[in-house]
């Protein structure tokens, strides 16, 4: 290629004609700021015609092409083997001469060369509002000296083809070979202090505050996740502080002469502001100074020297949540959205939905709510568990029904409404069959549930899918959903019932007839005990203390993202440690997973499972890694003995008589259930790995044919649009386009999942039938006061302050740090790993014998459950006090956040 074509090479930080085609997406913000007379660290952009030189005249775009076609946006694999590929390519090419010049020229012209300097990364596709490639290619900071620089460079250019870029462009359709990077050099700043500022506030949506994240050092430690920042609000139009967290950071990102590495922060700066007031208002003021010049709220990377601030890259804010409404007024206005099937009917969100706290996805409300409708049925009327009067109970609960209203899943209830008189008089009828129901719950666990539906699973996970048709895989799909619904209703009817029962009828026994003032609390008696989730809480704790022995494992996992994470694991080597060592961790770690991989973050078949999602468990293996988790094994060893002191004290006490024999009747059938509830439980989803593989093989298949956008749209179709596609594609038929309804779905998905389902419908009125109001018993609150208080269940005893973190799903996991108070919809046995890092639960969903409540008493830290809206009251970084004894969670005032 002539050196014309290759023209311009190297353009100024400042050059009007800087445009996005040259200089990339980073390059350009960073151009239209310094002309505007921004604070922006001086500069020079290596251009895009730069980079197709070096790929002409090293004669690699045919290569690059063929590595890309044969990689898959759903096969990690085929990613990260094209990417080791290509990068091999620029590793190996040489740098043209004339390049080598202009980089060499323009880095001199900087403070007399041999500058220390940010090299980064500015793709033609990155930073656009109507996307989000932020972080995808590389940044390298400290570079000092041509070498340096230019090794960079090529480095730079490389990472356009991370295995992560090319999935991401790969699911946008965006062609491989109309992708190019330009590369922006700056004088690095020595940053005392530096963070991100969004010039909204992202988590409620408000424009006219801006959130600041800081830390000491450089923004790298930040950026990585390896330590959590201050977080200062501040109203954009006074500059004042509205609300500050302090976080202890622990490390913080510095210059060595090798480029940049972390190392411990001082002792007595942790738990110090890295911002004053002043200084918060100031940049502040510098976001609206840059907002103004967009147009937009913008996400702004700046650093913090001698006092002064400079940005180091600004692009707009992909993702801002709409304003969030009062939390009385929005209660109002969803009112009108729950437009009941029958509007004198009653129904509730109780029992299984616990599980379904989103709304549902099209194909899990097609396939499997009439399945488990079915599954109730069958069992409420089968004969062995009760000859006639089983038959009255089936025919009075035949329109006890599992339905969906506005997206969200319902029991309907109607007809223990409508039918008081009828039902009571036969009460009777539906006791005998509730309590042999009651009594062979272990035996029908253990003997026919649970070994049903692991003979399934086991049979279809030995088949090889892609040589079986698609319509076996959905008849097989329904088969499985079948005895899924069979295994749930299994302990639904039996061991979830007799476990709260029993710790309940101990618990009202022990407090009414033989505690006293000193005496432990009745649940110190169901503690201790090993279950499923404290099982794979172990397999974990010592994955990581095997993983501590490996010195470089243990620093490049302690390092990694979540995204790093998944596309390492599926990887057979990775960057600075040695291949078997690596091999061994992914053996170790699938064992794991075999184990314990098929616990349900939702009962919704189209959410993930930690199978698939293996990133969820990264921060609590990295907290493991810290050496600064208490060994599960040590805790539970410790309950344990607390429990049999507890025994022991009692049974000294009531030597004799009708009080000790029922203590020890209560207390046995107590502590034999409190570990099978949490067992029978974790196998819930133990067929949704399988059911997801199974599903997303038709989906490759649908996507093939055109008839979805990616194999995971699956989930998005109706079961008979679902066994449509099915027939043509197993006819050799072209199946429908199904592009346009999934994207309308999508939406209202969205615009539901924003909403919160009460408790009850109708919402006014509370839960009335047979003469009184069963709100009190319901798994969530119906309505809240405005205020700084929210009113639960306290569900595990204590008290602790600290910084609130709402996650909403595993996606969401790698938010959670060490000492956070965990705020979630509901927690299932998949959730568990989070409560090693919590400091205290608080759901929305739930009761003093839920999951939530029996793990926190494990971990023994405070629990609110059932507040109905702490999901959507609170908000990330907010300091909140949960009160495990009193049920409540006060959100801080601005004084004592401030203080």
């Amino acid at each position: 290629m002539s050196n014309e074509a290759c023209i311009p090479l190297v353009l100024a930080l400042d050059d009007a004609s800087a445009t996005l085609e040259q200089v990339g997406g980073k390059g350009a913000s960073l151009a239209r700021m310094a002309a505007a007379g921004l604070s922006v660290p001086p500069g020079f952009h290596i251009t895009t015609a730069a980079y197709r030189c070096f790929v002409a005249e090293n004669r690699l775009q045919e290569e690059i092409l063929t590595a890309v076609s044969v990689a898959s946006a759903d096969d990690p694999a085929t990613l990260e083997d094209a990417s080791r590929q290509i990068g091999q390519l620029f590793a190996q090419g040489v740098m043209p001469g004339a390049i080598a010049v202009a980089v060499r020229q323009a880095y001199a012209e900087l403070n007399g060369g041999n500058q220390p300097v940010a090299v980064r990364s500015s793709a033609t596709a990155e930073d656009l509002p109507e996307m989000s490639f932020a972080g995808q290619q590389e940044t390298y900071l400290n570079m000092h000296g041509e070498a340096m620089v230019l090794d960079a460079v090529k480095r730079c250019w490389a990472s356009l083809w991370t295995a992560r870029a090319i999935g991401y462009r790969a699911r946008y359709n965006i062609a491989p070979q109309d992708v190019s990077l330009a590369v922006v050099v700056q004088e690095l700043v020595p940053a005392d202090a530096a963070g991100i500022l969004f010039t909204a506030n992202p988590l409620t949506g408000v424009r006219d505050q801006a959130m600041i994240n800081a830390a000491w050092g450089l923004g790298e430690a930040i950026v990585a996740g390896q330590v959590t920042p201050d977080t200062v609000i501040v109203d954009k139009t006074s500059r004042k502080i509205i609300q500050q967290d302090i976080s202890e950071k622990d490390v913080m990102t510095i210059r060595t002469p090798e480029g940049t590495h972390e190392e411990p922060v001082p002792a007595d700066r942790r738990k110090q502001a890295v911002l004053t007031p002043e200084q918060a208002a100031e940049l502040a003021h510098i976001g609206v100074q840059i907002e103004d010049l967009y147009g937009q709220p913008m996400d702004i990377e700046w650093a913090l020297h001698d006092g002064r601030f400079f940005v180091v890259q600004a692009r707009p804010i992909t993702a801002l949540p709409d304003v969030s409404e009062p939390a009385a007024e929005s209660q109002e206005a969803q009112a009108a959205e729950w437009q009941l099937p029958n509007p004198k009917g009653l129904y509730t969100r109780n029992s299984v939905i616990e599980l379904l706290p989103d709304p549902l996805s099209p194909l899990f409300a097609t396939m499997a709510l009439p399945r488990w409708n079915e599954a109730m049925k069958t069992l409420l009327s089968h004969n062995d568990t009760g000859g006639w009067s089983s038959r009255v109970l089936g025919n009075l609960m035949s329109d006890y029904v599992l339905i969906t209203i506005n997206g969200y899943a319902y029991y309907d209830i109607s007809a223990i409404k409508t039918q008081n008189v009828k039902t009571l008089l036969m009460m009777p009828a539906i006791v005998s069959p509730f309590v042999r129901l009651l009594r062979t719950a272990r035996q029908r666990w253990e003997q026919e549930g649970h070994p049903a539906y692991a003979k399934i699973v086991s049979r279809w996970e030995n088949e090889d899918l892609r040589a079986v048709s698609a319509t076996q895989l959905l008849d097989g799909v329904r088969e499985i959903v079948d005895q899924t619904a069979q295994y749930y209703l299994t302990i639904q009817s039996g061991i979830l019932p007799a476990a709260y029962m029993s710790e309940a009828l101990f618990t009202l026994f022990y407090n009414k007839l033989v505690r006293r003032r000193a005496d432990p609390p009745a649940q110190a008696f169901v503690l201790g005990y090993m279950s499923a989730p404290i099982q794979a809480e172990q397999s974990l704790y010592d994955l990581a203390q095997w993983a501590r022995t490996q010195e470089q494992l243990a620093e490049a996992l302690s390092q990694m993202s979540s995204a790093q994470f998944t596309a390492a694991y599926q990887a057979t080597q990775i960057p600075r440690v040695d291949e078997a060592t690596w091999s061994e961790f992914r053996k170790r770690f699938a064992a794991h997973l075999e184990r314990f991989g098929h616990t349900i973050y939702d009962l919704d078949f189209a959410k993930s499972v930690p199978a698939d999602d293996p990133a969820s468990l990264l921060e609590t293996l990295k907290f493991f890694l810290s050496g600064k988790a208490q060994d599960p094994r040590r805790r539970q060893e410790a309950t344990a003995a607390k429990r049999e002191q507890a025994m022991q004290t009692i049974l000294g006490r009531l030597k004799g008589g009708p009080r000790l024999a029922l203590f020890r009747r209560l207390v046995k059938w107590a502590q034999d259930l409190a570990p099978l509830r949490e067992d029978a439980l974790a196998d819930a989803g133990l067929g949704w790995p399988i059911v997801r593989r199974m599903l997303q093989e038709i989906g490759r298949r649908l996507l093939q044919a055109h008839a979805i956008g990616t194999q995971d749209d699956v989930f998005w179709l109706t079961l008979d649009e679902l066994q449509a596609a099915v027939h043509a594609l197993d006819n050799e038929q072209s199946p429908a386009a199904y592009q346009a309804v999934i994207a309308e779905r999508r939406a209202a998905w969205k615009r539901q999942s924003k909403l919160t389902p009460p408790v009850a419908l109708p919402a006014k009125g509370g839960i009335r039938f047979w003469g009184r109001d069963w709100s009190d018993v319901m798994p969530a609150r119906a309505e809240q006061q405005a205020g700084d208080v929210i009113k639960g269940i306290g569900a595990s005893a204590g008290r602790v302050t600290g910084t609130a973190r709402v996650i909403h799903g595993p996606d969401e996991f790698d938010q959670m740090r060490p000492g956070d108070i965990l705020v979630a919809r509901i927690t299932t046995p998949a959730w568990t790993p989070l409560f090693a890092l919590a400091t205290g639960v608080i759901t929305d969903v739930g009761g003093p014998l839920s999951h939530s409540s029996i793990v926190a008493r494990e971990y023994h830290i405070p629990a609110v459950l059932g507040t109905g809206v702490a999901t959507k009251r609170l908000s990330s970084g907010q300091r909140v006090t949960v009160d495990g004894d009193a049920g409540t969670v006060t959100v801080s005032s601005l004084e004592s956040v401030l203080s």
